[in-house]
């Protein structure tokens, strides 16, 4: 619309921008640049490029933005980002640092910084402030109201510790081996918070002497314990680090449900998960396109989707789980769950905003030792990872050969 003045302009990629409509946003933005760069505009570019996978501009107009402001932290912030994203480690760290000494409390910055430690493998130095996200994420994190104190790595010998909620399902399954940790401190009673999706699979937790289940948003009463944590906070607590991570499957199908799901899929052998929740993290970029995803399913690959299976909850998805030789899964609940089990997992993680959780350049996970990673090349764009899954599908005779180029 030509007849709109500069800063109308501004507001409606703004719009789009929140709207996650990025393409949109930054050709509004590059119209604008190209008569004045502002902060603001180079700011707001490189998040969009970024958003897009297009890490080389974005960092062009990040670093403008820098040399402008160098006393911005949101900017430093931003350009850190993106340089680890890109994988410049060296520039990344140097300007998380500079933001952290602009504002050393800022919880966004350590929580970036903290991403970036853990990504790096420095869990030592991560965990404390990965802290920071209970603060910036009320939604996720629910606030505990209770007479006793958190506990903070003190000896738990003898005591009772409660483990409330937090985040979401897979985040959960990931962290949920750290309950025996505790037992193997000396714990006296170990009671784990869960949505009820988990619980029942949760009962097959080693560590766990209680399980209370609690709808999202939802208030509960308990007993009174000696302390209380969240399940992100136990590696801190724990002192865990990549040397020192339990490894053992430490969840399975409750007996009852392995009967129900006997022979499912035909004797499938292969299990798809490639649907992301639209409300989760990263959700746009970790899914697979339908025609994508069937490829695999033309493969002999069957889905492993609740709409698909039936499924009600997770336990009944882990007694499907095992029956198959192999689970093929987006960054998602399904592939923490398969690996949690000692699953083969072959895991698909998108270019743009990998989680720390996978580490950088790895194609194995510390985390769960079956699983194999598979990373994407170009933003968006599956073909050639799927084509290597379809063609490893063949190697290890248990796809029907692979489609190559047919997404």
């Amino acid at each position: 619309m030509p007849d709109e003045t500069h800063d109308e302009l501004h507001l409606r990629a703004g719009e789009l921008q929140q709207a996650r409509r990025y393409a949109e946003a930054a050709e509004i933005y590059l119209g604008l640049a190209s008569r004045a760069l502002t902060l603001r505009l180079a700011l707001n570019l490189g998040l969009c490029l970024s958003e897009l996978g297009e890490r080389r501009r974005a960092i062009s107009y990040l670093e403008q933005a820098a040399r402008h402001s160098p006393g911005q932290q949101v900017v430093r912030r931003v350009l850190a980002v993106a340089y680890a994203e890109a994988g410049a480690l060296g520039p990344a760290e140097r300007e998380f640092r500079a933001a952290l000494a602009i504002d050393p409390l800022d919880k966004t910055t350590q929580l970036a910084f903290a991403g970036f430690c853990l990504s790096l493998g420095r869990y030592a130095e991560a965990w404390p402030l990965f802290d920071a996200r209970v603060e910036l994420n009320p939604g996720l994190i629910p606030p505990v109201a209770v007479s006793y104190p958190e506990w903070l790595g003190e000896p738990v010998e003898g005591r009772s510790v409660l483990v409330w909620v937090e985040q979401g399902f897979g985040d959960k399954i990931q962290m949920a081996r750290f309950v025996n940790s505790l037992k193997a401190l000396g714990a006296a009673r170990v009671t784990l918070a869960c949505n009820p999706p988990l619980a029942h699979l949760f009962t097959t937790l080693a560590g766990a002497d209680k399980l209370i289940t609690v709808a999202t948003g939802q208030s509960v009463e308990v007993q009174n314990h000696d302390c209380w944590t969240r399940y992100f906070s136990l590696p801190a607590r724990l002192g865990v680090t990549l040397e020192t991570l339990p490894t053992a499957p430490y969840l399975s199908a409750p007996p009852d449900r392995l009967a129900r799901w006997q022979g499912f899929g035909g004797g499938a052998r292969v299990g798809l998960a490639w649907k992301a929740s639209p409300t989760g993290f990263n959700g746009a970029n970790k899914g697979l396109p339908d025609a994508v995803a069937q490829r695999l399913l033309d493969a002999g690959a069957v889905s492993l989707q609740p709409e698909d299976t039936g499924a009600a909850d997770f336990a009944d998805t882990a007694a499907i789980i095992a029956g198959l030789d192999l689970v093929i899964s987006i960054d998602t609940s399904v592939a923490h769950l398969a690996g949690a089990m000692g699953k083969p997992c072959w895991t698909l993680l998108p270019q743009i905003h990998c989680d720390w959780r996978w580490l950088l350049g790895r194609s194995d996970s510390p985390w769960y030792p079956t699983m194999r990673l598979y990373r994407q090349t170009s933003p968006r764009d599956w073909t050639a990872t799927v084509d290597e899954v379809l063609g490893d599908l063949a190697v290890a005779g248990l796809g029907r050969g692979p489609k190559l180029g047919a997404a």
